[in-house]
């Protein structure tokens, strides 16, 4: 008999799913591979069930012969141990990253004379509604809020990135690119307070207020399913602090990052150019434990963020807040630096990582941009957040854009480089 092979990646089997099915089963013996929960998250695939449950489900298919586990994005080691005489997948991975999976799995095919066969992708209202009581089930508070810590024990890294409007959050959400023989994307998104603050033409000095920073994060959530990390600044009042922690945590934020400064904010990479004053151990300890002592779930995450280095107090000071703060029942340490090389950062994390070896740290990588994500890792680092970037990308475009308009009187000079209509229309989808 011959063998058919097909890959799953879902947690709820549809008519689409079945059709597959129906099809590999005329051709012979069905085996089905089911994606782990490390290669579904890479694939912006978020499981909502444990992986278990996956090849159960998969397994009581009628049709379905055998279930086996696929540990990586690409069909290498799955074709290489069944040499399939058919691969069954829909017709819809001819365009966009996935067509790298669909190149992988021909040439893999045609070393041994295997066939690739493509069905057409079933569009239906079951389907389309299925498919959005997904994204539905995701975008959840209870689903939401969890899922960073899902994402710190599952990735080598989190990677977040800073978005500002719901527009962000959908670059942020759908972004998914191949390189390298493997797909990559954005696990979390970064509300950050500075580039919230510039979306609305305000300094960055905590003068845009928690109710209109709620109003971004609801605009954001509204179009995304991925956790989010909000930029808390100093946290405010601990009076404040503990109403704003379960206002977030309601919401479905994941987590929120808090600064050791007091007084006036003034944006970190300033340095020593502007007074800032760093709160005392003491205080900032008082505001986590009251923080985190008003806290309904265990899922979400205060994380304290140490200015120590930014603020040229020594290796020894931040080290020692860490400590306190951890203590305290941080969540989290954000490390900070504004030097371009990361050398006190990887020192930082070292000697932090011999004694702690298990409570999370976060970097922003903005001064020290050289740097990569998994020199990060090997240092101990967890959550990598890029806090700025689409916001100083977009100001230079829409400058550009602004100043051709104005000196032309016409809108043609401009249009290369401006997104095609039809692809805006397509980011944003319709109920």
């Amino acid at each position: 008999m011959k063998t058919t092979y097909t890959c799953f990646c879902t947690d709820i089997i549809h008519e689409g799913h079945r059709n597959i099915i129906r099809y590999a089963k005329q051709l012979g013996y069905v085996v089905v591979g089911a994606l782990t929960d490390e290669v579904l998250i890479r694939y912006n695939k978020f499981p909502t069930i444990p992986l278990a449950e996956r090849i159960k489900l998969y397994k009581e298919q009628e049709g379905v012969d055998e279930v086996i586990i696929q540990d990586s994005i690409m069909y290498d080691k799955a074709i290489s141990k069944l040499k399939p005489d058919y691969v069954v997948h829909g017709d819809n991975w001819k365009i966009g990253p996935e067509s790298a999976i669909r190149r992988n799995v021909i040439d893999l095919l045609a070393a041994y004379g295997g066939e690739l066969i493509e069905v057409p992708y079933t569009y239906s209202e079951q389907v389309k509604k299925i498919d959005s009581q997904l994204r539905e089930k995701l975008a959840m508070p209870e689903y939401r809020r969890k899922r960073l810590k899902q994402l710190i024990s599952l990735c080598p890294v989190v990677k977040t990135i800073e978005v500002h409007s719901g527009l962000t959050g959908l670059i942020a959400e759908k972004t998914v690119v191949e390189h390298g023989g493997y797909l990559d994307q954005f696990d979390a998104m970064w509300v950050s307070s500075l580039c919230d603050s510039t979306a609305k033409g305000k300094p960055d000095i905590e003068l845009v207020d928690m109710s209109s920073r709620l109003r971004t994060i609801d605009d954001i959530m509204e179009v995304t399913t991925k956790p989010i990390i909000l930029d808390g600044d100093t946290g405010g009042l601990a009076e404040h602090f503990v109403y704003n922690v379960r206002t977030l945590e309601r919401l479905g934020v994941s987590a929120v990052i808090i600064e050791d400064k007091t007084g006036l904010k003034k944006n970190s990479l300033f340095g020593m150019e502007v007074v800032q004053t760093q709160d005392s151990v003491e205080n900032f300890c008082a505001k986590i434990a009251a923080g985190k002592k008003v806290q309904l779930t265990d899922d979400f995450m205060i994380i304290a963020r140490i200015e120590s280095l930014i603020l040229e107090r020594g290796m020894k000071d931040a080290l020692e807040r860490a400590a306190a703060y951890v203590n305290a029942g941080a969540d989290g340490i954000m490390i900070h630096s504004r030097k371009e090389n990361p050398a006190e950062i990887f020192e930082f994390c070292d000697r932090f990582r011999s004694k702690d070896n298990h409570t999370p740290i976060v970097v922003v990588p903005t001064s020290y941009n050289s740097v990569t994500e998994s020199e990060l890792a090997a240092h101990g680092v967890n959550i990598v957040i890029y806090a700025n970037q689409l916001t100083r990308s977009a100001f230079p475009a829409m400058k550009s854009t602004a100043e051709s308009i104005l000196r032309n009187h016409r809108a043609l000079e401009v249009d290369t480089e401006l997104m095609p209509f039809q692809d805006i229309i397509t980011l944003i989808d319709e109920l």
